[in-house]
């Protein structure tokens, strides 16, 4: 055989791999794209500015072997995640709860799995009081039919603006159509924790101050104004002279 033709063979051998690669990865997407997916994500934000929730990631399955979309917490949440099988309505799955997270670690939330979060994104962010959520949801990948994905969000006092449906005052969801691209936005304003914080030390210390302040008072108005003393009665001097 010419090096040519062995040249050729291998070229062919590799399109051949790479052709198997690709339509192996999709064989491995079509149940998650073509079943009816299932993916909820709920949170709620403290005063603290600390996020907690949970994410719903499920499918119906394909076959009694297939345990749907896994979750799993990139290394700098694994102490602040934790995951668990998902049954529930015949789809299964895998759970997500989270606690305890800062602003920045619920940006990375989009790491627990590249199948059922892919395309969506999240950012909360601080600008003195107003706290802003941004967001968006590209599903044009998912199928319309059987597809239910929703996201809520609770905030600690009454969301001023936003694109959601309003659930109450501090409550806002969204129910995301597949197959269309969703922005997300939600305006709020409270307290910022750093600013409560030293908010509350200077008034311990002005409460210190004041009190010093009173006591210096106090004794400087003592001193200006003594108790006046007791008067001693005169000597009478005939009286001194007679008994003499």
């Amino acid at each position: 055989m010419s090096s040519v033709q062995q040249t050729a063979g291998a070229s062919t051998r590799r399109r051949t791999f790479r052709v198997t690669s690709v339509v192996a990865l999709a064989l491995m997407l079509v149940p998650l794209l073509a079943g009816c997916l299932r993916v909820q994500v709920s949170m709620g934000v403290s005063a603290n500015d600390r996020v907690s929730g949970q994410i719903v990631a499920a499918i119906i399955p394909a076959n009694d072997g297939d345990k749907g979309p896994q979750l799993k917490p990139p290394d700098s949440l694994s102490s602040k995640v934790r995951v668990q099988e998902y049954k529930q309505d015949g789809y299964v799955g895998s759970q997500a709860f989270f606690s305890d997270l800062s602003f920045g670690d619920v940006q990375q939330l989009g790491q627990l799995s590249d199948q059922a979060s892919a395309g969506f994104q999240l950012q909360l962010q601080r600008a003195g009081d107003l706290v802003t959520l941004n967001g968006k949801a590209d599903l044009k990948s998912v199928p319309v039919q059987g597809s239910d994905v929703q996201f809520t969000i609770a905030f600690p006092a009454r969301v001023a603006t936003t694109n959601g449906t309003r659930e109450g005052d501090s409550i806002i969801s969204w129910k995301l159509p597949a197959g269309e691209v969703t922005n997300i936005r939600a305006e709020v304003r409270y307290s910022d924790p750093n600013t409560r914080s030293f908010a509350g030390w200077a008034g311990i210390v002005g409460g210190v101050t004041l009190g010093i302040a009173g006591i210096i008072g106090a004794l400087a108005y003592m001193t200006r104004n003594p108790r006046p003393s007791r008067a001693v009665a005169p000597v009478d001097d005939r009286k001194q002279t007679e008994d003499v």
